[in-house]
């Protein structure tokens, strides 16, 4: 009996040096976000939240000090897979964090789910990230493409519209979330006459606006996002559509381009899970925050970053900062309650938020509440087999 005490203290203090060992070193975050192009704004909104979070936390999250790794992915899907593959292979990445483009990120969820790499997606919607593709290791923080469209399907149709007309870029996110709107729409007795497209990242949109005017419908549901978003709205004001077919959209079709859409914006409908005027303890310390620390007023590609750092760190202080614990890292985190400034959340099995969804309406230069057009809304996943 005391040979076998012994050998267990023994072993023991082998092990603790190694565990002390893992938690000692930095813990290396491969940031792989748009630097450049049409999303290089709401990359660095991710970024500077995630951060923000870090900072708050003295630097640490579950006691381990964050070493950060940048990649900018250009949102070029043609690019992803070697860029996430040098952040894996050649920086020794711990975690992956990205990223925008839902192309691009499902080049990222593909190599993850093969290598086992943690992956936290900040932003992009694709379905298929916690439908088909999901696994015990990939999270997201942000929304799918189903969630923050068919939301405004049911809304468009309760407002009295019979007939809509989507639009968007010819890409993945876009196409996605107009068949949720059109999901939404038909379930409550609405009519898509027409779904228009145009190439990613494109930006003439005026032979669509023509065939908008010419078809007449009761309402216009886009997506676009970013630089495309600031163009679209712009466009689609002076045309003179905006005084006779109202627009509608999901939340990134207003959501950090206000001060560049300006008077062009006022009245148009989004759906989101978050808005500028939530005027909520959570939220105001939040704006608060990320204001002083980056003289920018946030918005939601901030708040997918701050919580993709809060859903990391309630991972990491379950585990000790041990990543080794894999199985007890993804169960802490699949249970998690997210803090978040849009208000809580929690994670479904598939890993994607069951959240509120907004009905925000632009007034100046905010995206303010009008309701919740949905409460706790879940992705139904479609594919995932967990």
């Amino acid at each position: 009996m005391k040979l076998l005490r012994i050998t267990l203290l023994a072993a023991a203090a082998l092990a603790c040096p190694i565990a002390l060992a893992q938690t000692a070193t930095k813990l290396k975050v491969g940031l792989m976000l748009p630097a450049t192009g049409t999303f290089a704004a709401l990359g660095t909104a991710i970024e500077n939240g995630f951060k923000l979070y870090v900072t708050e936390q003295g630097g640490k999250l579950g006691g381990r000090a964050i070493e950060y790794v940048r990649v900018d992915d250009e949102s070029d899907p043609a690019k992803a897979t070697d860029n996430v593959n040098k952040l894996i292979k050649r920086d020794n990445v711990d975690v992956l964090v990205g990223t925008v483009h839902s192309g691009v990120a499902m080049a990222m969820a593909r190599v993850a789910k093969d290598s086992g790499t943690l992956l936290i997606v900040p932003n992009a919607g694709a379905d298929a990230i916690t439908g088909p593709m999901c696994a015990p290791n990939i999270f997201r923080v942000s929304f799918s493409n189903w969630q923050s469209s068919y939301a405004m399907g049911e809304v468009v149709s309760k407002q009295g519209r019979k007939k809509a007309i989507t639009i968007t870029w010819k890409y993945a996110a876009g196409e996605e979330m107009t068949a949720a709107f059109k999901e939404g729409f038909e379930k409550s007795g609405g009519q898509i006459v027409k779904q228009l497209t145009v190439p990613f990242p494109n930006v003439e949109f005026q032979a669509l606006l023509t065939d908008l005017a010419a078809s007449k419908p009761d309402a216009v549901f886009a997506f676009f996002a970013g630089a495309g978003a600031v163009k679209f709205v712009k466009d689609y004001a002076a045309s003179g559509l905006a005084q006779s077919i109202p627009l509608y959209g999901p939340g990134f079709l207003t959501d950090g381009t206000l001060e560049a859409q300006g008077d062009d914006a006022k009245g148009i409908y989004t759906t989101l899970h978050y808005a500028d005027s939530l005027n909520t303890p959570r939220d105001n310390a939040f704006r608060l925050a990320y204001a002083k620390a980056f003289k920018l007023q946030p918005d939601v590609y901030a708040v997918q970053g701050y919580d993709a750092a809060q859903l990391l760190a309630t991972g990491l202080k379950a585990v000790n900062g041990d990543l080794a614990e894999k199985d007890a890292l993804y169960a802490a985190m699949r249970a998690a309650k997210i803090d978040s400034p849009r208000g809580a959340f929690t994670l479904s099995k598939a890993g994607n938020p069951v959240q509120d969804i907004y009905l925000r309406q632009v007034v100046g230069k905010e995206n303010k509440v009008s309701g919740v057009a949905v409460k706790a809304l879940a992705d139904p996943a479609r594919g995932c087999r967990l």
